[in-house]
């Protein structure tokens, strides 16, 4: 079982930064990837961003060059630097785990950008 803790979200502006914080109960980053999604309102979960065991990233197209997932081995910790936001980017945030442990999720972060 691997529990997932998100933080980070809030309110900004547009053009603003967040970054947000997914903590994982045990360490799984060498057996699992971990990946960062959304859901707007009304619009289904999309995938934001990436990073796999091997550190690969990838992105959605929407958020390319102003998102950035990173992560922190010692801490369990992976990241989602979120630059130049837009209010098309208002949605809860949810952390996600998948590979050998499983598939596993967080209980997501609202995340709101004013214009």
């Amino acid at each position: 079982q691997v529990q997932l803790v998100e933080s980070g979200g809030g309110l900004v502006q547009a053009g603003g930064s967040l970054r947000l914080s997914c903590t994982a109960s045990r360490s799984i980053f060498s057996i699992n990837a971990m990946g960062w999604y959304r859901r707007a309102p009304g619009k289904q979960r999309e995938l934001v961003a990436r990073i796999t065991t091997g550190g690969v990233t990838n992105y959605a197209d929407s958020v390319r060059g102003r998102f950035t997932i990173s992560r922190d081995n010692a801490k369990n910790t992976v990241y989602l630097q979120m630059d130049s936001l837009k209010p098309e980017d208002t949605a809860v945030y949810y952390c996600n785990t998948f590979g050998g442990l499983g598939v596993y999720w967080g209980q997501g972060t609202q995340v709101t950008v004013s214009s």
